[in-house]
């Protein structure tokens, strides 16, 4: 499969998401969405990047944005994650890695020599129209929120 782009159309899902219920990407239009993929709960980066999305979540919504953050996580484990770090972020689980897979975030990682499949820690912002807008890749997580707030920023403007 090839790698999404700007641009591209972004592949549409219905996951369970945190709390009950599920989520439809297609569902938040017009409204922008940043939806951000993270290998594993309660890791230390995955929770400082949540923690920091859950921060500047009215900056986000000021800026007419909403943020999605997808992972192979149960629902049950997304939970106490939100619980634990009062997150308040939507989290969906991608049990199956359907949504991983479309997106292009299931990747093979290496890590002290050994070769593994993993999440690659990856944000999409897409548009209102459902195009993806703009695309980060193995992501760091000092300093990426205020960047993608910033692209919501300058996309809205």
């Amino acid at each position: 499969m090839t790698a999404l782009s700007a641009n591209d159309t972004a592949p549409d899902f219905t996951l369970p998401r945190n709390g009950g219920g599920q989520l439809t990407l297609s569902a938040l239009r017009p409204q922008p969405v940043v939806l951000y993929f993270y290998p594993r709960n309660d890791t230390p980066g995955c929770t400082t990047e949540a923690v920091e999305f859950t921060a500047r979540t009215a900056d986000f919504l000021l800026a007419g944005a909403t943020i999605v953050g997808v992972s192979k996580d149960t629902v049950a484990s997304h939970d106490k994650f939100v619980k634990k770090h009062a997150l308040g972020i939507a989290l969906v689980s991608d049990e199956a890695g359907q949504t991983c897979e479309d997106y292009g975030t299931w990747v093979e990682k290496s890590m002290y020599g050994k070769t593994s499949m993993g999440i690659e820690r990856s944000t999409f912002l897409i548009g209102g129209d459902g195009k993806i807008v703009q695309v980060w890749r193995k992501v760091s997580v000092k300093g990426h929120v205020d960047e993608v707030l910033a692209a919501v920023k300058a996309m809205t403007a």
